[in-house]
């Protein structure tokens, strides 16, 4: 009778345990975006096993890992995602696309663990996941006791889960490369100039709600037809795609960066008043003007004029007002650029006779 308990309770667990693999399944397989996968999928799957050591080991050189990077500010749980070198997760899994459980030697799986993460683990559970039939990564799971994912268990459950990650993570890629068509510009991969409209009124109206600074700097490359006539359309295009880097670079991970058309850029600095938004682009000015683009053998000389609107701003009522407002002190901008490099040249041209 006690063995008939014993094995009764067995089945109820496995049960038990089967519902919760279900669940985290369905929650990731209402997942669109592909940002809110990762959020979905590690948060999911700390709360329904209570697994304090959860995070996500993604191949550097791969698709998957590009995404991530371009909706950097949107993932919540970045820091559980651990980018690897290709050779180095070879290394580790080989080419078995079985679940891996260890609980010994661990050191050898410190590539995996996300950087300046503290993971104090007695076993681990490596779930190789796979993109159209190729390795992108590893989910991990880990834990300070040492038997919790010993080798030895089953890993039915496991290799199920990594199934419908790889399933999901399919259809969210397919899904974020879709949406990237519809907001992103082609050449630069920053937000198109629809899709800035709606950022714009976003940040407007909870600026306006809560009372916050918000700046929005509208951007110009000087001398960009002379660019193209000099060095070609392709250098041209080389110039945008460099000067979109730059503006990515400089800022932060709330900030919007658009291409406007041609060669206009806008900036969106949310909680930004006009001063430190004209600093910054001193700044990102002073440093493209200093060391230029480099094309082939030529130096490419690059500077920019730019336009800043604030709020608050009792002359400004929309977004875009203030749009055109920062449109209108560029070219100003512009214009006082223009006059002081004449008059360079006439002093230049007295100085000489």
């Amino acid at each position: 009778m006690r063995h008939d308990k014993s094995l009764f309770e067995r089945v109820r667990e496995n049960e038990q345990l089967a519902e919760k693999f279900y669940k985290v399944e369905l929650k990731i397989l209402s997942t669109l975006k592909f940002a809110d996968f990762f959020d979905t999928l590690l948060k999911e799957i700390s709360d329904v096993f209570q697994v304090p050591f959860v995070w996500f080991s993604l191949i550097a050189d791969t698709e998957v890992a590009a995404m991530l990077q371009q909706c950097r500010g949107e993932c919540s749980e970045r820091q559980r995602i651990n980018l690897i070198d290709r050779h180095q997760l070879q290394r580790l899994i080989g080419d078995d696309l079985s679940v891996q459980l260890v609980n010994d030697q661990l050191h050898r799986y410190l590539p995996l663990l996300p950087k300046d993460q503290h993971y104090a683990v007695r076993s681990i559970a490596v779930a190789p996941i796979t993109l159209d039939g190729i390795v992108i990564g590893t989910l991990n799971q880990a834990d300070v006791d040492g038997q919790r994912f010993a080798p030895g268990l089953n890993t039915v459950l496991l290799e199920r889960l990594a199934l419908k990650v790889a399933i999901c993570l399919s259809n969210v890629t397919a899904h974020e490369k879709l949406r990237s068509l519809a907001c992103l510009d082609p050449l630069t991969g920053l937000l198109n100039r629809r899709v800035l409209g709606q950022a714009l009124q976003r940040e407007f109206d909870r600026a306006c709600r809560y009372e916050t600074a918000l700046s929005v700097v509208f951007i110009d490359l000087n001398d960009f037809k002379q660019v193209n006539d000099n060095h070609g359309h392709d250098a041209g295009d080389l110039l945008l795609q460099y000067l979109a880097d730059c503006l990515q670079r400089y800022s932060r991970t709330t900030d919007l960066v658009a291409r406007y058309a041609g060669d206009e850029f806008v900036l969106v600095l949310p909680q930004t008043d006009g001063e430190n938004a004209g600093l910054l682009m001193e700044r990102l000015d002073k440093e493209l003007s200093r060391q230029g683009m480099l094309y082939g053998d030529a130096l490419v000389a690059v500077s920019l004029s730019y336009g800043v609107a604030s709020l608050p701003d009792g002359d400004v009522s929309s977004p875009e007002q203030m749009l055109k407002k920062a449109d209108q002190a560029l070219y100003r901008h512009k214009r006082r650029s223009k006059v002081h490099s004449v008059s360079r040249h006439e002093s230049a041209g007295l100085n000489a006779d």
